[in-house]
């Protein structure tokens, strides 16, 4: 599909089942200048194509497509409009907004990309995915956006600035490595287009979350196409560095019915996108994009599946799913049997990458957490709900905190899946950063535009008394108490953590908490302002968990065998009865491994608390907030740990 070089042109094939014939649209060098356009003139069954002989590499071109102008059946052909190829692996520019991409017979080839033929990929890559390196369970997750994470980076060139190409520079490396992180996610790479409300606010996407194709990387993170990202994965992979991409698969830039016709819209909106049965017209927005991708379809199935190959060659060890559910979506609803999910489990290098579902959309029936197939992980939002609504005080959830510190076997386990498939997580992109969950006790999203009404209403955040940034040094410190205890809760926990970039030293919203929109300075990292010494408590903690496997066994706790593996005990060494957990604020777990036994004690109380189970032989490893003795300190988390005879 697309276009392929071949000895002596470029075969050009492109997929409409209603489209009554596809126009190839050639361009001058510099893609100003419309050159030629030709038809495909060879049709099978759905696919369109043609060969252009004397073609070859950098040839510009676009694509339009006759057909019915229908809506009310779904068909909204426009010839008038260029469109991108969805097979198109690098494009000549940006998308930008503009009203006249959704006016049915206006003109639009002045407002489109051009896709650029690539030449073949060297079968045997200096640079891209090794070997052995970075498809193994992810230790660390480490998500970030790759502009900004990069724009107010001082080590980084300015020219370099917003692109893959500064995550390549020493700086950057040498603090992945000091985090421990085993995989960084990237945040969507593929080419984007603001949603159309923005530019009028004088906004712009700032996530990516966005897409227009899926296989071209954006022009303003990769100016040179997938050849930048082979080469960052190539880089990571030598540094011991997986990279994960977060892909979009469920929408696309095109929106509502008002939205754009750029791309697979102009293709064949009826088969790519999911309509009502009783009304073929009607898009289904499972997504809240303004309508859903049909990714239970034949044609639809075998580009996502495409897709992920094409990344897959470039050297990423895998994917992250945005609104994983659309995965699983068919006409009868969700299914851990829909076609997508078994094309890539019988496929033989899919099946064997990272990959991670957002397990939720918002659809009906759709937060589906704990319902895909292995080896799927999953974004773990019971983990970050329970987490912060213990940590917050709210009545009764001490026995939930458990449940999560243990790997979440409620979630998991009936479906025979370890804590391996739980990505832990305390904020991601999406909601508060963390310094904002202790600051904030409701959001702040004025500047998104939007008067406030965007955004997660109830984000189980708190302020410590004083809303926002406060010159208070008690306040202050009550909230590095709990980020701390909160940092420790994730590493402490069995299960697939995820740190989202800057939350290891601060990064602050100002209690925007969609902030989508922001790509600005305001948003984008503050490095010259970074707290060092909680990047050094974050370290201290990721080095544990490569220390002690007991933190990150793939296996649930039973309290069977001799000693037990693991006995929930009250800070004085009593057990804790099923009825003991109400109104719990301080418990420990007690870990029993071959080597060794480690003691998880949380105090989430504002007054020390006595622990009598660490006595002689003990050895404190890390404690979130300064206390005396085996003292549990206020709002804290400590790991104790006892060798055992060999």
């Amino acid at each position: 599909m697309g276009a392929t070089v071949s000895e002596g042109g470029v075969t050009f094939t492109v997929f409409s089942r209603n489209g009554e014939r596809v126009l190839l649209c050639l361009f001058d060098e510099t893609g100003d200048t419309e050159i030629a356009r030709l038809p495909l003139p060879c049709r099978s069954g759905d696919i369109h194509h043609g060969f252009l002989p004397g073609a070859g590499a950098g040839l510009r071109y676009g694509l339009r497509v006759e057909g019915p102008w229908q809506p009310e059946q779904g068909h909204r052909f426009d010839p008038s409009k260029l469109l991108v190829d969805p097979y198109a692996t690098l494009l000549d520019r940006a998308f930008l907004w503009d009203p006249q991409l959704a006016r049915h017979g206006q003109e639009t080839a002045d407002l489109v990309p051009r896709c650029i033929v690539a030449g073949r990929p060297s079968p045997h890559p200096e640079e891209g995915r090794l070997e052995g390196s970075g498809s193994e369970p992810p230790r660390l997750i480490y998500e970030l956006a790759v502009r900004s994470f990069t724009m107010r980076h001082p080590a980084v060139p300015e020219r370099l600035r917003g692109t893959l190409a500064a995550l390549m520079e020493p700086a950057i490396v040498a603090h992945l490595h000091r985090l421990g992180a085993g995989h960084v996610e990237l945040m969507p790479i593929a080419a984007w287009m603001d949603e159309r409300h923005l530019p009028p606010l004088g906004l712009a996407n700032a996530w990516g979350y966005n897409p227009v194709n899926f296989f071209a990387p954006d022009p303003r993170l990769a100016p040179g196409g997938g050849a930048d990202l082979r080469r960052l994965c190539g880089a990571y992979a030598r540094a011991g560095i997986g990279v994960i991409l977060d892909v979009v698969l469920n929408h696309t830039a095109e929106s509502d019915e008002y939205g754009a016709t750029i791309g697979l819209r102009g293709l064949d909106n009826a088969v790519y996108y999911r309509h009502a049965a009783d009304d073929p017209g009607r898009l289904v927005n499972d997504t809240g994009c303004g309508h859903t991708v049909a990714l239970d379809r034949a044609p639809v199935v075998r580009m996502a599946m495409d897709a992920l190959r094409h990344w897959r060659s470039l050297g990423v060890a895998g994917f992250r799913f945005d609104l994983g559910t659309v995965m699983g979506r068919t006409e009868t609803g969700f299914s851990q049997d829909a076609p997508l999910f078994a094309a890539i489990l019988q496929d033989p290098d899919l099946s064997r990458s990272i990959l991670i579902a957002e397990p939720w959309d918002i659809g009906p029936g759709g937060y589906q957490l704990g319902h895909f197939p292995a080896p799927f992980a999953e974004w773990n939002g019971r983990y970050r709900d329970d987490v912060r609504r213990f940590w917050r005080g709210d009545a009764g959830m001490a026995g939930a905190l458990a449940t999560r510190l243990s790997g979440s076997s409620d979630l998991f386990a009936i479906r025979h899946r370890g804590p391996n498939a739980s990505v832990n997580f305390l904020a991601a992109h999406d909601g508060f950063t963390l310094t904002d969950l202790v600051s904030y006790a409701a959001k702040h999203n004025e500047a998104n535009g939007e008067e406030n009404r965007d955004g997660d209403n109830d984000s189980h955040s708190w302020n410590n008394g004083i809303e926002g940034a406060s010159p208070d040094p008690a306040v202050t410190e009550a909230r590095n108490r709990d980020i701390r205890a909160l940092l420790a809760t994730l590493f402490l926990s069995r299960g697939i953590p995820m740190l989202t970039a800057g939350d290891e030293f601060g990064r602050t919203q100002h209690g925007n908490n969609n902030a989508y929109a922001q790509d600005n300075a305001g948003f984008w990292l503050d490095w010259e302002r970074a707290d060092d010494a909680l990047i050094g408590f974050v370290a201290a903690l990721a080095k544990l968990r490569r220390e002690h496997p007991l933190l990150t066994a793939d296996s649930f706790l039973t309290g069977a065998g001799e000693p037990p593996d693991a006995l929930w005990l009250k800070p004085d060494g009593s057990r804790i009865g099923d009825g003991d957990w109400n109104g719990l604020d301080a418990f420990c777990l007690l870990l029993n491994g071959r080597d060794e036994s480690l003691l998880v004690a949380v105090n989430r109380g504002r007054e020390g608390v006595p622990l009598a189970l660490a006595g002689e032989g003990w050895e404190k490893l890390l404690t979130s907030a300064d206390g005396v003795g085996s003292e549990l300190p206020v709002r804290s988390v400590s790991l104790w740990r006892l060798p055992r005879p060999s």
